[in-house]
């Protein structure tokens, strides 16, 4: 099987192209190949194969072999590969995901893709449809939205928000990030009863109101370099909260993101660069 790495600002998968590779069992292979001391290494895989309701689609699957709805960091780097390895000459392409179809704006220099922006959708924050449970953070079960709500997590109270971009996200803001033992509190949320899918969990610091810092536990790959998704749901937890503007520059241990949630349309747009590491040959 032939495969590429390519990384999202850290956020690294393995990504095949089904147009031309059949895979039998990607759960399994994810955690095969995922593994960086007996595989290739990365925080998934991806399959990019021919879209069904769009140009192409895109299945990913965690570290841990569990399928995920949507990457943002992936469909970036979908973008810059369908292009430049001559699956289309189109400049702008529709994705399918496992959260609906996301639109890719290929920004073209010299032949090459320079950055890709993701139109990522509608942010969701009705609590049923994160899904996250309001009754643990001491809401009523019909509340529309859970904003700045108590959650105890191993006896502790954290202030979160939660949101979905398609894929379901906790948000917590506090002044501890770079030395935050993530490690340790990253499970907790992700197991949490509240949420019955798990969840993506971000820490995040607000430096200013367009700029803000923040680390983030994926939900099936531990703590990741980068998550597109989760930098999208942060900008917005912050505006829900009134902590910044609408667009604004998002710092993550890998770089930076630019992140837009447009008042009028209601979406949410993402840009950063897309990275080829390698292509090699799974034995």
């Amino acid at each position: 099987m032939k495969f590429t790495k390519m990384q999202g600002i850290g956020n690294d998968y393995v990504y095949v192209d089904c147009t031309r590779e059949t895979l039998p069992d990607p759960s399994g292979l994810a955690r095969k190949i995922s593994d960086r001391h007996f595989g290739v290494g990365s925080d998934g895989l991806v399959m990019i194969l021919p879209g069904e309701r769009a140009d192409f689609r895109m299945r990913m699957f965690n570290a841990d072999g569990s399928e995920a709805e949507m990457c943002g960091n992936a469909s970036r780097c979908v973008g810059r590969y369908v292009y430049e390895r001559g699956l289309t000459d189109r400049t702008e392409i529709s994705l399918e995901t496992g959260a609906g179809i996301r639109i890719l704006h290929l920004n073209i220099e010299g032949g090459k893709v320079r950055s890709v922006r993701t139109d990522m959708g509608k942010p969701e924050i009705r609590p049923e449809l994160i899904p996250a449970d309001p009754t643990r953070m001491n809401l009523p079960a019909e509340a529309d939205r859970i904003v700045n709500a108590p959650l105890e997590v191993k006896g502790r109270i954290f202030p979160v928000t939660c949101v979905s971009m398609g894929n379901p996200h906790c948000v917590i803001f506090q002044q501890e990030v770079e030395d935050w033992p993530i490690l340790q509190w990253g499970p907790e949320f992700e197991c949490h009863p509240a949420f019955p899918r798990r969840v993506n969990t971000e820490f995040a610091r607000v430096l200013d109101r367009e700029h803000i810092r923040m680390r983030v536990w994926e939900r099936g790959s531990g703590e990741t370099l980068a998550c597109g998704t989760g930098a999208c749901a942060t900008l917005v937890a912050a505006v829900l909260n009134g902590l910044c503007e609408r667009r604004a520059v998002l710092q993550l241990n890998g770089g930076e993101l630019e992140i837009e949630w447009e008042e009028k349309s209601g979406r949410v747009l993402m840009t950063g660069p897309a990275e080829f590491v390698f292509d090699g040959e799974w034995l």
